[in-house]
């Protein structure tokens, strides 16, 4: 298993690579000039154990008013609290030995334009001396919803679930319409996706092939999305629109999110955990 690990974990960081110069190019594009957004790149260690990534993010530009593309490759021994909460859930071979390793991207976009809609997506890999598993997906939050603009997020990620199992797109959908639910708002952070976590069908190739598809799929799913709504007119109402729904955002990660609590508990570099947070935000 260490040589898919480190197979893994090459290929999240090339996906890292890709969608950070596909967003250099659409900041770019947005201001009309080259060289005009670009990251900030950070290299981040864990506080425990072993390990750590790249925690890469652009804030203040004409497209993007806070976007983090974060890759990471770590390892260590499971806290007791996050080895429970994994037991509880169903996931194998967690009990006994408590080594893991984890590896995989992450990135949520904040836009400046209202009408252009947020979005988060990662994938990843985890192992422990019993299990390995891999899980991600992404999902669009609109402030401002365009019935195109979701059937066409929609559409990307069905046909990559498509070309790999005819049932995975309907059961990960339904999944995401689950978990990205705020219950005390009583409605979901946005307009869906898909989401899966846990998967292990015994065919590593088969996932790992499977997850590759759910990156894959991301900036051709986004990208038009971005650069079609970038320059859109607005208004102050809209500019209220926007804050008030990340308050929603907000409120999800820091509350409900899986990957933000197992990031803290596992002593991941807490800037990196929490760039998913928008960076203004309005509550009424």
């Amino acid at each position: 298993m260490e040589q898919e690990r480190s197979t893994a974990a090459a290929w999240f960081r090339s996906l890292r690579d890709r969608i950070v110069t596909a967003f250099e190019g659409l900041e770019d594009r947005g201001k009309g000039s080259a060289s005009a957004g670009c990251f900030e790149v950070t290299p981040t260690l864990r506080d425990q154990d072993g390990g750590g990534g790249l925690m890469s993010v652009m804030r203040g530009g004409c497209v993007f008013e806070k976007v983090g593309v974060n890759w990471s490759e770590v390892h260590g021994t499971l806290a007791p609290r996050a080895q429970a909460a994994m037991a509880s859930r169903g996931v194998p071979g967690i009990d006994g030995d408590p080594r893991f390793w984890a590896s995989g991207i992450s990135l949520v976009a904040h836009m400046q334009n209202p009408h252009a809609p947020a979005v988060h997506m990662n994938t990843r890999m985890f192992w422990t001396p019993g299990a390995w598993w891999f899980g991600g997906g992404a999902d669009l939050n609109p402030c401002i919803e365009y019935a195109d603009d979701t059937a066409h997020f929609h559409a990307a990620l069905r046909s990559a679930c498509d070309a790999h199992d005819a049932t995975y797109y309907d059961r990960f959908k339904a999944w995401a319409d689950e978990y990205f639910f705020i219950p005390h708002r009583g409605r979901a952070r946005g307009v869906g996706g898909i989401f899966f976590d846990d998967l292990n069908t015994g065919a590593w190739q088969d996932d790992f092939a499977f997850t590759r598809a759910v990156g894959e799929a991301f900036l051709p799913a986004f990208l038009p999305l971005a650069e079609a709504r970038m320059a859109t007119p607005f208004t102050d109402a809209d500019r209220d629109t926007q804050l008030i729904h990340r308050g929603l955002y907000a409120e999800y990660n820091l509350v409900y999110d899986r990957g933000t609590k197992f990031g803290l508990e596992t002593g991941h570099n807490a800037d990196a955990v929490l760039m998913s947070l928008p960076p203004l935000a309005k509550w009424v």
